[in-house]
């Protein structure tokens, strides 16, 4: 089974992942992982499918290296497209895997940056990332008492080994989690409308 639906992704990743947060996670890295495949002129579908996938093993392996080699074998159980697989190894530093294609670096380049956004929205008077601008962004990733369990190297070295400037790149996944925010739990307290105000 090379190509999986969205919805078969979705559930393979809630029969693994019970947290709601990390569902969310999920989400929102595929919510900027889609939105570059368009971009970029890529299918949509396997991105979106290995954004979502990229931590279904995290509840069950907790510590490296188990996540994702573990979550790989069973990936490969179930028929996923090894294109898919390279790419959430790929997305580990310690795997071994070098990110070598589009998707690998795109993924990487989204996914500290998606848990991030959520954090800053969070913080935001309405819990919203409609409320989230690149400059609070910038500033919040200095503060190291901020969200201290994302790893800013990453952010910062994702959006170089994607070749995008990281203002843009903040831009572009606010951008994106913005479209999917309902999904993401982020559309805020107030409708958008009022809070903009």
């Amino acid at each position: 089974m090379d190509t999986m639906e969205r919805e078969q992704a979705w559930d393979l990743l809630c029969e693994y992942t019970k947290s709601e947060s990390l569902r969310k996670h999920a989400l929102a890295v595929e919510a900027c992982v889609a939105a570059y495949a368009k971009k970029f002129n890529e299918d949509e579908s396997k991105w979106s499918l290995t954004a979502l996938l990229h931590d279904f093993d995290y509840e069950i392996h907790p510590e490296a290296p188990d996540h994702p080699m573990k979550g790989e074998a069973i990936l490969a159980e179930r028929g996923i497209d090894p294109e898919i697989r390279r790419a959430i190894l790929s997305h580990a530093n310690y795997s071994g895997v070098s990110r070598d294609s589009l998707l690998e670096k795109t993924l990487f380049a989204c996914d500290e940056l998606a848990g991030f956004l959520t954090a800053c929205s969070y913080v935001k008077p309405n819990r919203s990332i409609h409320e989230v601008e690149t400059r609070s962004v910038r500033k919040k990733l200095k503060d190291k008492a901020f969200a201290r369990s994302v790893n800013r190297d990453d952010i910062v070295g994702g959006a170089a080994g994607l070749g995008v400037d990281l203002d843009e790149h903040i831009e572009f996944c606010i951008e994106a989690m913005k479209q999917r925010a309902a999904d993401l739990g982020l559309a805020g307290t107030q409708p958008a409308a009022i809070a903009a105000n």
